[in-house]
């Protein structure tokens, strides 16, 4: 019996494995939500691999002759329909999920198995749901045509006895013949296996550092309420007591040294993503015995921003983020400081953020004596208000995201 040729036989064998992994794989995704984002590269890897792959299967069909057909009749015109769609497929399906990824309103940056960047296809964002749709439906209709080849050489092996299935195993193989389609379960099981375990809901974490400032501020207001209605006797002895608490001349500026940091996490469906900011300046002004002489501006390169994964590091910049193209920088500014205890203080300013500006408290330490301060803090920012996580790849991303920071500040 005339076998198909062995790049043939390689070529059907790889293909019918890897679309095993895509149908694993694509079951699952739609459920996942942001904690599928690794699997979701994965898929396009594949995806593009099938495209290559069947390219070539293409390119092998037409170059080496294919052994003729051993059934005519409406079964034989059934199974050349099946092979045509199943090419259909093969090519449609890897072609409408780039078309997708390159229309979404949201620039994810795809690199084939972490290495090779595709560009996205210049297509209109009109053609989205076009994309989608055509997507998913080419997804159920290549299962359908998988199911039916599949179908139709256990029908031609085990009930008609042709020997039909040994023109795609070489050498006529018993082992062969148990192993290559073996590698279509072993794909699928792959898929299965890479997919990530179901986790509960992680709890919002409780923004403390919120509710304390808040407290703080509420205890601020009635303070001065009560001081508002005391005696004039109380309010000259206050000022009395405020005069000699003043500096003796105007506060220090301070220069921010080399290798500071500022860092940022946040809960991912129970996971968490930790990153920083490559590039920031600040502008310091304080007397560590007088805090309410502070006048602090930091300013943040929001293009800077890293979490260690490609893949997330190209959606950063983004409207669904940072929006770094209208809104390069973040800043945040305060004028005054007060002592929370020793060593310790708490600054209330304002960030500026996606084009927002909101109130923002940072709690800080300093360490050290004389010209030389190590600085060390943090913050909880809300990120709702700024418009920061603010599409479908979001959903699992936690309310609060935690800030920190540490530098050392020189005394000019």
């Amino acid at each position: 019996m005339q076998r198909y040729s062995r790049a043939a036989i390689f070529l059907h064998w790889a293909i019918a494995a890897l679309l095993a992994f895509q149908i694993a794989v694509g079951w699952a995704l739609e459920d996942l939500g942001s904690h599928g984002f690794v699997l979701y590269q994965w898929h396009k890897s594949v995806g593009m691999l099938i495209l290559a792959l069947t390219l070539a299967r293409i390119a092998v069909r037409y170059w080496k002759p294919r052994p003729a057909k051993l059934e005519g009749g409406w079964q034989g015109a059934l199974a050349s329909g099946v092979h045509v769609g199943l090419y259909a497929f093969m090519l449609g399906a890897p072609l409408s999920g780039w078309a997708l990824v390159s229309t979404a309103k949201v620039k994810v940056p795809t690199l084939l198995f972490g290495v090779l960047p595709l560009p996205h296809l210049p297509l209109p964002a009109a053609s989205h749901a076009l994309a989608e749709n055509g997507h998913g439906l080419l997804a159920w209709i290549g299962i359908a045509l998988f199911l039916l080849h599949v179908a139709g050489a256990l029908r031609h092996h085990v009930l008609m006895r042709d020997g039909l299935i040994w023109r795609m195993i070489p050498g006529r193989s018993p082992v062969l013949l148990v192993g290559l389609p073996a590698l279509i379960a072993v794909g699928f099981l792959a898929g299965r296996a890479i997919l990530p375990a179901p986790q509960a809901a992680a709890p919002a974490p409780a923004p403390v550092a919120l509710e304390a400032d808040n407290a703080v501020e509420a205890e601020s207001n009635v303070a001065q309420a009560a001081n508002v209605a005391a005696p004039a006797g109380n309010a000259a002895a206050n000022a009395s007591e405020g005069v000699t608490e003043e500096p003796a001349g105007p506060p220090p500026a301070w220069t921010v040294q080399p290798g500071g940091r500022i860092g940022f996490s946040v809960g991912n469906d129970g996971d968490m993503i930790s990153g920083n900011f490559a590039k920031w300046t600040a502008a310091i002004v304080m007397d560590p015995d007088h805090p309410d002489s502070a006048d602090i501006k930091v300013t943040i390169d929001m293009a800077s921003a890293s979490v260690g994964d490609a893949y997330k590091d190209g959606m950063l910049p983004g409207d669904e983020f940072f929006g770094v193209a209208a809104h390069p920088t973040a800043t945040f500014t305060a004028k005054g400081a007060e002592a929370t205890g020793p060593n310790s203080y708490r600054a209330r300013g304002t960030l500026t953020l996606k084009g927002v500006s909101k109130p923002q408290s940072i709690r800080f330490t300093l360490s050290g004596k004389d010209a030389n301060r190590k600085v060390s803090g943090s913050a909880t920012i809300a990120r709702a208000p700024f418009g920061v996580g603010n599409g479908d790849s979001s959903n699992g991303l936690a309310p609060q995201v935690a800030v920190t920071f540490a530098f050392t500040a020189k005394r000019k």
